[in-house]
């Protein structure tokens, strides 16, 4: 599986990591609507919520160790 980055679409993150739904949650970043993933990139679901740049890096390095773990 390739890294994730800031421009995975939400829909694909989800498939790929299903993990990333509890650790977005938590962080506050709905993913899923009525079972749907919601649509759009990670980064645009995350400047939704108010996160800067810095922040997002923050959860792509977290969500590619959750990968990996």
């Amino acid at each position: 599986m390739n890294e994730i980055t800031k421009d995975i679409e939400i829909e694909d993150l989800v498939r790929v990591l299903p993990k990333a739904v509890s650790y977005l949650s938590d962080k506050g970043i709905r993913c899923l609507r009525c079972g749907e993933p919601i649509w759009g990139s990670l980064e645009e679901a995350a400047k939704e919520k108010g996160f800067d740049d810095e922040k997002i890096e923050e959860f792509v390095k977290d969500l590619n160790e959750l990968k990996v773990n």
